[in-house]
């Protein structure tokens, strides 16, 4: 199989003669091989996991999204992804890399609704005058 992860602005794995995937969905873990019929599923937070040609797994830490499968050829589609061969490392890499998100996110959404509140209050004075 050929196996693409794509993130929003770039492809972040393109890799051929993948023997075999097992990603977590919203049913469940899954695992796809060459001869399964073609699907679409949503995945959930979680490792994906995939083997080459060569009997070495691979692993990849990824955000919600989802995965078709057509013929031999998988694409998964996520906002964000992190590869790592040791799966301690991997999820001390995923760790640190969401609580950073959610700091980021935090802030983020405080300047909104700072901006909201003044859109509405400046509104407000408008309405009044």
């Amino acid at each position: 199989m050929e196996l693409h992860i794509l993130l929003p602005f770039k492809i972040f794995l393109k890799i051929s003669d993948v023997q075999r995937i097992v990603v977590d969905t919203n049913a469940g873990s899954y695992g796809f091989l060459p001869q399964r019929l073609d699907c679409v599923a949503a995945l959930v937070p979680g490792i994906l996991t995939y083997e080459t040609k060569e009997g070495q797994e691979h692993f990849v830490a990824m955000d919600e999204g989802i995965l078709t499968k057509r013929d031999g050829y998988v694409e998964v589609s996520v906002r964000n992804a992190i590869a790592g061969a040791d799966l301690g490392q991997l999820r001390n890499a995923v760790a640190n890399q969401f609580v950073n998100l959610d700091e980021e996110e935090r802030d983020m959404r405080k300047a909104v609704a700072k901006l909201e509140s003044e859109f509405i209050h400046g509104i407000k004075k408008l309405r009044q005058s």
